[in-house]
């Protein structure tokens, strides 16, 4: 069964519709005698002390916590697909050979998983065609972005149920037993310790029937709080807002792609955050948006796409990407970060761009969406906080 708008774009449409597809749906002492009585008291039974409380949280870190704790994160990422005919490259270890370099270095790198990894032949799209896109990438290339760095990967996204529940418990399966993480099953938390600080990875779409929903701030809010029970920083993972170059913008306002909800990112990335949450990671527009700090914690609105092989559109600022690099406290407050700029090529492959056209771009976008918002992007990509 497919819900609602499968609606997806060619890559013969114009570069203000990028492809995208919708899911398919599915815790006495003993008794002392009075003073008063005058017959002897016997002696009292001896009873072992009770166990002392568990330490909070707090009192079980470690004395010595590091100044900062660092995340890489990146947009969308399709490395091939095998559906409904062959498009995979020849030598998929060369796929992330350009910019595997930078994308080492921090303590978590994070991506947007926007494929499936399964063999599971049945679609939830038919044979795909015209406006309906699925994408399905071998169990095999899991080793792939191991090798590349990869710690966590989103898989709250449009392309998750491309091949039904089953593609979508293949998908998890297959990223959990090659020694990273997927996040974005409903209800789903994951932790992750780091020098001592305790991390949690909550994924949202607007697909409240298999993800967390963007569109229920109540419950997207109580999840927050329960993961900030346990975890020093929470990180929002959200796939949200319209597509395409003609979305580039961010507006305090719902949007919609094709008739469908793809949920207001600015009222649901605050409300996050004053919830408890300590980052936001957008993505979903196909293309970067600016950049904001609210209440001390880094919003970033969309990281575009990072790697679409044969798959995603690449004109324009569709192929401008980004290696976002935030550094924090060991409470998530924002500290500094470096846009480390990417293009993509014509397949869709990503490398270093070395004239910073992204980094121009968000910088452009920032400006102009939240002018007051306490940070400055240098022309080199370094973000820095700002006295207001």
């Amino acid at each position: 069964m497919v819900l609602g708008s499968q609606l997806y774009k060619s890559s013969s449409t114009v570069a203000n519709n990028p492809q995208t597809a919708k899911p398919a749906v599915q815790q006495v002492r003993a008794a002392q005698p009075s003073p008063r009585e005058s017959t002897p008291s016997p002696a009292p039974t001896t009873r072992p002390l009770p166990a002392p409380k568990s330490p909070s949280q707090a009192a079980q870190k470690p004395v010595n916590l590091p100044v900062t704790v660092s995340i890489k994160a990146v947009g969308d990422i399709i490395p091939g697909t095998n559906f409904p005919y062959n498009k995979l490259p020849e030598k998929k270890e060369l796929l992330f050979e350009s910019v595997k370099p930078y994308l080492k270095g921090a303590d978590i790198l994070f991506g947007n998983f926007e494929s499936t990894m399964t063999d599971y032949p049945y679609s939830s799209k038919g044979g795909g065609g015209g406006m309906l896109f699925a994408f399905r990438t071998p169990p095999s290339y899991a080793k792939i972005l191991k090798e590349a760095g990869f710690n966590i990967l989103n898989i709250a996204n449009n392309h998750s149920y491309d091949f039904n529940e089953q593609g979508f418990n293949d998908t998890i399966k297959n990223i959990d037993s090659n020694g990273m993480k997927s996040v974005g099953k409903k209800g789903q938390i994951v932790y992750k310790n780091v020098k001592g600080v305790n991390f949690a990875f909550i994924g949202f779409s607007n697909y409240g029937e298999v993800h967390n929903s963007l569109l229920e701030l109540k419950a997207g809010s109580e999840i927050v709080k329960k993961a900030k029970e346990k975890a020093d920083i929470v990180v929002i993972s959200v796939h949200a807002g319209a597509e395409g170059t003609g979305a580039l913008n961010v507006r305090n306002k719902t949007e919609f792609f094709y008739g469908e909800n793809r949920g207001n990112m600015v009222l649901f990335s605050r409300t996050m955050i004053d919830a408890g949450a300590d980052l936001i990671l957008g993505h979903g527009p196909h293309v970067t948006r600016a950049l904001e700090l609210y209440k001390g914690k880094l919003i970033a609105y969309s990281l575009g796409n990072f790697m679409g092989y044969r798959t995603l559109s690449t004109a324009g600022e569709l192929g401008q990407s980004l290696i976002l690099d935030v550094k924090m406290n060991p409470k998530g407050d924002f500290v500094s970060g470096k846009i480390i700029p990417v293009e993509l090529d014509g397949r869709g492959l990503p490398s270093v761009d070395e004239d910073f056209r992204s980094v121009g771009l968000i910088r452009s976008l920032t400006k102009s969406d939240f002018p007051n918002t306490g940070l400055k992007i240098d022309d080199k990509g370094l973000i820095l906080k700002t006295s207001k």
